[in-house]
């Protein structure tokens, strides 16, 4: 059974963020479930890692960035949003394993939404947040490679 509506939007997304280029660094894996809300399941190894043998400081900004576009970008069927703006705050090193970006959406429908986001480790511990601006942008989501309703 095909996904409509809402269901059909979530999972182009999801295909949206597993064919951009950028994710082939990443094991990892976009869930929306509903809107407002994105995760993303992914995986920290060694190839991440700076010369102090934790995770580098882009993997912190890639995947909150990520979680929290893509749960803006759930409210938004029509265009592709554009980060304007995003604040990191680390709190733990991230080793090598399993680790999880919950992205909420916190306000702003109309041109510029913010959302939140967090990273949790596989031990279930907070290692960093932050919070972001996005904008429409005059980009058709129908219209890039891997958005497929």
């Amino acid at each position: 059974m095909r996904p409509d509506g809402e269901a059909a939007h979530y999972r182009a997304l999801e295909s949206l963020y597993e064919h951009a280029p950028i994710n082939r660094f990443f094991d990892s894996r976009l869930a929306i479930e509903a809107g407002g809300v994105a995760r993303i399941h992914f995986t920290i190894d060694e190839r991440h890692f700076h010369a102090g043998g934790a995770a580098h400081g882009t993997s912190y900004f890639k995947m909150l960035d990520d979680a929290a576009f893509y749960a803006c970008n759930s409210l938004v069927t029509d265009r592709f949003l554009l980060t304007t703006q995003f604040n990191i705050l680390l709190t733990r090193p991230l080793r090598a394993g399993p680790v999880t970006a919950e992205g909420r959406w916190i306000s702003g429908r109309r041109r510029v939404l913010v959302a939140d986001a967090r990273l949790i480790d596989g031990a279930g511990e907070e290692a960093a947040r932050g919070t972001g601006t996005f904008m429409r942008s005059r980009i058709p989501l129908a219209d890039l490679p891997g958005y497929r309703r």
